[in-house]
């Protein structure tokens, strides 16, 4: 037994399989880098949802489904924008899928994100919520949405890179979660809502804020190498750094670094602090060898070139599990559809280790 279920096979899927000791992501058949080059975001949508959600779900028919949803979904903000006045973004996201009615299709959940995300970010400001353009892609319209005036092609080619790169991860936690409500075959609006509860938590969804946070703390150290040397001898956890399935190194990584590095090609070199963070890599990895003989050096996980990319594209630090959660959704919903197909209730088994009544058999 596992506490973790670490190792235990719980469902067939079709939507991405990920393999850490080579260091794999795959998504329906297509390595993360022909998924960004040739789908996009909302391809990788389209892709996911084939055969759950309709067929020919290509990116143009996707790009339209989407836009519609970011309408329906602007419509929707007086049920409940007004409530999340005053609160962490994080939960204003929970109060916008909560809102849906339990009918609410596929395209109509997963539009909520960015709107509600862009709608949240502006009553921040003390500004009005901006109308989606269905016309755009999700990427585009949501840094328009949130900034109030459509950003450079290439933030919003760099944003639909990441959200189409942190699509699905095999049966991480909030996937497995989305599985369990769908199972007991409560509404889709249930099991993404269950799925971004789970997400939110630090250990997974909630990283990537984190990360520039400790790029803060290793800035104002003066010192990488021995600020990293004392993190690990303190035996505190390295935000960015180790994946519990990805532990030689996260494919996601590479591709959001390649995204960034695009981004600060085009806008210039003050985008991002990728040669600081390169700088922190390497002092990570070096006192881990040191700390930890024997054993891999600490990888760099997607949360770091996640964290740069999502500050070099303007949203803030509070918006980055909200705008991860654009991406999962997808996923989310994707898995929901697959397992209720499947028409099984996931009902594990436990093993009681707690006090035995008197004259109670012997196990």
């Amino acid at each position: 037994m596992d506490s973790g279920l670490a190792g235990l096979v719980a469902a067939e899927t079709v939507l991405s399989h990920s393999d850490g000791a080579q260091g794999i992501l795959w998504v329906r058949g297509h390595t993360l880098a022909e998924l960004v080059a040739d789908y996009g975001y909302d391809g990788a949508v389209g892709l996911l949802w084939e055969g759950f959600a309709g067929r020919g779900l290509d990116r143009a028919t996707m790009r339209a489904r989407l836009g519609a949803g970011r309408e329906a979904a602007f419509a929707r903000l007086g049920d409940w924008l007004d409530r999340a006045a005053g609160r962490p973004l994080v939960e204003g996201i929970r109060l916008a899928l909560a809102a849906l009615p339990e009918a609410a299709s596929p395209d109509e959940i997963l539009a909520t994100l960015p709107v509600a995300v862009a709608a949240l970010l502006r009553q921040e400001a003390g500004a009005a919520p901006l109308a989606p353009d269905p016309g755009r892609g999700t990427a585009d319209d949501l840094l328009r949405m949130a900034h109030g005036a459509p950003p450079p092609p290439a933030m919003a080619e760099a944003l639909d890179a990441y959200l189409a790169a942190v699509i699905d991860n095999g049966l991480n936690t909030s996937a497995f979660a989305a599985r369990v409500v769908a199972s007991s075959r409560a509404s889709l609006v249930a099991a993404a809502l269950g799925a971004y509860c789970a997400f939110t938590g630090p250990l997974h969804g909630g990283a990537p804020g984190p990360t520039l946070d400790m790029l803060d703390e290793a800035a104002a150290s003066g010192d990488v190498a021995a600020w990293a040397a004392a993190k690990l001898a303190a035996g505190e956890r390295l935000m960015g750094f180790g994946h519990r399935v990805f532990k030689n190194g996260d494919p996601r990584a590479l591709v959001l670094r390649g995204a960034l590095e695009r981004l600060r090609a085009a806008l210039g070199p003050a985008v991002g602090r990728l040669a600081f963070a390169a700088e922190v890599e390497r002092a990570v990895a070096a006192a881990s060898a040191a700390a930890r003989p024997g054993r891999p050096p600490l990888q760099p996980n997607v949360e770091i070139n996640a964290a740069l990319l999502l500050d070099a594209v303007g949203l803030p630090r509070a918006a980055f599990t909200p705008v991860f959660a654009v991406a999962r959704c997808a996923g989310w919903l994707a898995h929901a559809l697959e397992q209720r197909a499947e028409n099984r209730l996931i009902r594990p088994s436990s093993a009681y280790v707690g006090p035995r009544p008197a004259g109670a058999p012997a196990a």
